[in-house]
């Protein structure tokens, strides 16, 4: 991996995701968020966790352990229930301590230390790859501000990072029904393709592919058709 070539948008992004938190009033921050059942801070606690999560990974590799990145699915649930029910004060300080934790623990990683695998929950869970690491917290930390819904949208991402969320996500909806997607830059088949056609803009059709904003701004003949979740 070229550390500066992963890691130039992402430390941008955290930089802006950042800068919204520290904008939001105590209010502001209990308001929803985008994500069913989950207020701003709940979209914050789980960043800082995810965070926390891939350094400590990360930080294994340094010492030679295997740490996952969650000793289990509920207790991550739990931790993010706890996190979000904090002070927002505390919540803020816990999440730009945990930007810089990320950071360091990347810079940290000895020659080589790239090459190797972690799991996401221990004893269990998907295996993934550990040079997939920034790229996962990149995706993490620009969803996410936009599901905060405080100014900052799909349309706001850079082009590099729509690029990379559009391709992963038409990969990841490889399996599930049918649709043809018409972009501004031509048209992009999910499964077969030969589903519904649903046009707009990458932005919108992303946001839509990862689950979120319920087709607004597409386009779809005859109708929209159900996803299911996003992996």
């Amino acid at each position: 991996m070229t550390r500066v070539e992963q890691l130039d948008g992402l430390l941008e992004a955290t930089q802006r995701l950042v800068r919204t938190v520290d904008t939001l009033t105590e209010d502001e921050l209990t308001a929803i968020s985008v994500l069913p059942g989950w207020s701003r801070q709940h979209v914050v606690a789980h960043v800082t966790l995810n965070g926390e999560g891939l350094a400590a990974v990360l930080q294994g590799v340094v010492e030679g352990e295997d740490v996952p990145m969650y000793r289990s699915q509920e207790e991550r649930d739990a931790d993010i229930e706890q996190l979000a029910a904090v002070e927002p004060a505390a919540l803020r300080d816990r999440f730009l301590v945990s930007t810089t934790l990320f950071q360091d623990a990347v810079f940290a990683v000895p020659e080589g230390g790239w090459a190797g695998e972690f799991r996401r929950v221990a004893g269990g869970g998907p295996i993934i790859n550990r040079i997939s690491i920034p790229g996962m917290r990149h995706r993490e930390v620009e969803v996410h501000h936009a599901d905060l819904h405080a100014g900052y949208g799909p349309a706001d991402w850079p082009e590099d990072f729509l690029d990379q969320v559009f391709n992963r996500v038409v990969r990841d909806r490889a399996e599930g029904p049918p649709v043809m997607l018409r972009t501004p830059d031509g048209d992009v088949p999910l499964a077969d393709g030969a589903g519904p056609l649903v046009t707009g803009s990458r932005a919108d059709l992303t946001w839509w592919l990862l689950g979120r904003g319920g087709g607004a701004g597409l386009d779809a003949d005859p109708g929209l058709p159900a996803l299911g979740s996003w992996r």
